[in-house]
C-alpha cells in the first residue's frame, strides 16, 4: 500500500469548494504526494530529526517529508486529488488550514488541528514541518 491514497475523479466548477491557500501551493502538495506514492514510508520522527539539522532546506524538502510521514502519524493515508483538480479534499483542506495558522501565527488554531486527528506523540514533530512550510512560503 502506497504512502498517500488517491482519488482520480475531477469534479465539476460547480463542486469546488471555497480557496484556502494558493492554487500553486495545494498544487504543489497534490504534486508532492503523487511523487510520494511509490516511495517508502518516512518515519516521522527520524526525517524530522535530519531536517532540523538542515536550515537551508527548501520547502519542497518539508512537504516532501510532511506528505510522506502523514500517513504513520494519521494511521492511514491521506487522501488527495491530482493537480489542477479545483474540489478540495477533508485532508488536503485539514493540512492547508494548519499552513494558514501556522503563517498567521495563530498557535491556537494549529493546535486544536493538530489535537483534532493526531496522536499526542506526532504534535510536536507535524507542527515544526507545518510551521516550516508556513515559514518558506512565497
Amino acid at each position: 500500500m502506497g504512502a498517500v491514497s488517491y482519488l482520480t475523479a475531477f469534479p465539476s466548477e460547480e463542486a469546488r469548494g471555497p480557496s484556502l491557500v494558493p492554487p500553486v501551493f495545494l498544487d504543489e502538495i497534490r504534486q508532492v504526494a503523487l511523487d510520494c506514492r511509490s516511495a517508502a514510508r518516512t518515519d516521522l520522527f527520524r526525517a524530522c530529526a535530519v531536517l532540523s539539522t538542515q536550515p537551508e532546506v527548501a520547502r519542497t524538502a518539508y512537504v516532501e517529508t510532511l506528505m510522506r510521514g502523514l500517513a504513520q502519524a494519521l494511521g492511514k493515508a491521506p487522501v488527495t486529488y491530482r493537480p489542477g483538480v479545483a474540489q478540495m479534499s477533508f485532508d488536503e483542506a485539514w493540512i492547508s488550514r494548519m499552513v494558514l495558522a501556522a503563517r498567521d501565527g495563530d498557535d491556537d488554531s494549529l493546535s486544536f488541528l493538530l489535537r483534532s486527528r493526531l496522536p499526542k506523540t506526532a504534535w510536536r514533530n507535524v507542527a515544526s514541518l507545518v510551521r516550516a512550510i508556513a515559514g518558506t512560503a512565497d
